[in-house]
């Protein structure tokens, strides 16, 4: 779809033929010494034609030159048109001058940061989550930026919320079973490509984003009880299966080094209530009590 719209813009950013304001500034006071020489020949009863001529002139010469000052600050540009014709772009900072019946359009083309609102999304599983991303944009294409949109900044934010929803929708919140690329645990992925998809988008506009990510992610409030439910069921179940797999290590450890070392002779039925006891003693989530047997295993 972006491409479709470039297809329909051909406004492109060029330089303007502006004048450096300080030479025009001497031209200015050339102008106000004349027209003071015509206001002092006024004065003193010494008017004629060449008086006249000089008054007029220097008035209108004045009037001229002072409507054509702008002045541009760093990483500030101005785009000049000419009764609705776009004629280039100034991008020299200082003092500027241009003929006065050109209209100056003043844009900044410094770093913005901008923050979405947080924004509901359903995600890859139809999970509805909450998401809200930072992005830091600029202007590099002035023409594009005032004359192929409305208003370059509102169409920014509209772009950055559609951006989100699209990269929302194509990845799961989380996957538990670590096997895709999730919203959650692939920061740095996810945001990669979330500059792509506003670069594409913002194009249009003549602007680039040379920083992005989110700062908000989190399920839905509808169902974040339950995720949560979800996770510390899941957390449990992965703690018990790594402290079964160490018990049971430790028991066939143990067992093996008492028939190294022939600490003790262990038939079938002695060596399962071993097995027994080192479990539950390995695998309790309580402190074990000690029970002393003075009799026998079959006794």
């Amino acid at each position: 779809m972006s491409d479709a719209i470039v297809a329909l813009t051909s406004s492109r950013e060029r330089p303007a033929s502006s004048a450096n304001g300080y030479v025009m500034l001497l031209v200015l006071l050339l102008t106000v010494a004349v027209a003071a020489y015509g206001i002092r020949q006024l004065v003193a009863d010494e008017f004629n034609g060449g008086t006249a001529v000089a008054l007029i002139g220097g008035v209108a010469a004045f009037t001229f030159v002072i409507c054509g000052f702008y002045m541009l600050q760093p990483n500030q540009a101005a785009a000049i048109t000419l009764f609705g014709d776009y004629k280039g772009t100034d991008r020299t900072s200082g003092l500027r001058w241009v003929l006065p019946w050109m209209i100056r359009r003043t844009v900044s083309v410094r770093a913005n940061n901008f923050i979405s609102d947080k924004i509901k999304v359903n995600d890859l599983r139809g999970n509805p989550i909450e998401m809200a991303a930072q992005i830091v944009w600029r202007v590099v294409d002035t023409a594009q930026a005032l004359f192929d949109v409305d208003d370059y900044k509102e169409f920014v934010r509209v772009q950055v919320e559609a951006a989100i929803r699209a990269i929302g929708a194509r990845y799961p919140y989380d996957d538990f079973a670590h096997t895709d690329i999730t919203l959650r645990g692939h920061h740095d992925e996810v945001g990669e490509e979330l500059k792509t998809e506003l670069r594409a988008r913002l194009s249009v506009a003549g602007i680039t984003v040379d920083e992005c990510g989110f700062t908000h992610l989190a399920y839905a409030q509808e169902i974040a009880g339950a995720m949560l439910r979800r996770q510390q069921a899941q957390a449990v179940v992965a703690a018990r299966q790594t402290l079964v797999e160490g018990a049971v290590g430790m028991v066939e450890m143990a067992l093996t080094m008492l028939s190294a070392k022939n600490v003790v002779e262990l038939d079938d039925e002695r060596r399962a209530a071993m097995v027994s006891n080192l479990m539950v003693v390995l695998c309790g989530e309580r402190d074990t009590q000690p029970v002393v047997n003075t009799g026998s295993l079959y006794q």
